[in-house]
């Protein structure tokens, strides 16, 4: 049974034949019910302060698995979303190569192209040079005959005089020479026409 202030102070000791000093236990009794009051008040705060921690502590504790909950939650989603972005990204560069590949075949049959027309164009560019050769030299041919003097030659001359002489030979009967053929026209641009 626990004890009590009171029951300290209230207490009556039993009295023999040597006796004690009353006041001395009495004083004593009091010191000690006032001790064991303090103790039980502090024991009474002491349970108080432990309850308001044992509060405090499941309070904390209930923050903790809450914090661990939203950590591992957390990591979940980091770990989702890193997954998800690493996803995302393999299909973006995987466009990324098609597109550039894409862009490199088109480039490559470009170039074709350009080295095709590049051909046609050195082709096109020979045949249009040996053609001005052609026509150059066939200008220069004509050039040096235009400076060739025929009045010079006298191969000229024979060709006319033969030419004469040979046109004289074949002359019809009948027909005038070419001294006639002056006056002839002339009597014809001096006839007038009937009217």
């Amino acid at each position: 049974m626990r004890m009590t202030p009171l029951d300290i102070q209230s207490h009556r000791f039993r009295r023999r034949l040597r006796g004690i000093d009353h006041q001395e236990v009495d004083e004593f009794l009091r010191m000690v019910s006032e001790d064991y009051e303090n103790l039980l008040h502090e024991n009474e705060d002491q349970r108080s302060r432990i309850a308001d921690l044992e509060e405090q502590v499941e309070a904390l504790e209930s923050h903790e698995r809450l914090l661990q909950d939203t950590l591992v939650s957390a990591q979940s989603i980091s770990e989702k979303m890193r997954s998800s972005t690493e996803k995302e990204c393999e299909v973006r560069i995987g466009a990324a190569e098609v597109r550039a590949e894409k862009i490199i075949d088109a480039s490559h049959r470009r170039a074709a192209r350009l080295a095709e027309n590049i051909r046609e164009l050195r082709g096109m560019r020979a045949r249009i040079a040996e053609s001005l050769r052609s026509a150059i030299q066939t200008q220069m041919t004509l050039i040096d005959n235009l400076t060739i003097d025929p009045e010079a030659g006298s191969m000229v001359d024979d060709m006319v005089e033969g030419k004469v002489a040979f046109l004289d030979q074949i002359r019809p009967p009948g027909r005038p020479g070419r001294e006639d053929e002056g006056a002839t026209a002339t009597q014809r641009g001096n006839r007038r026409p009937s009217a």
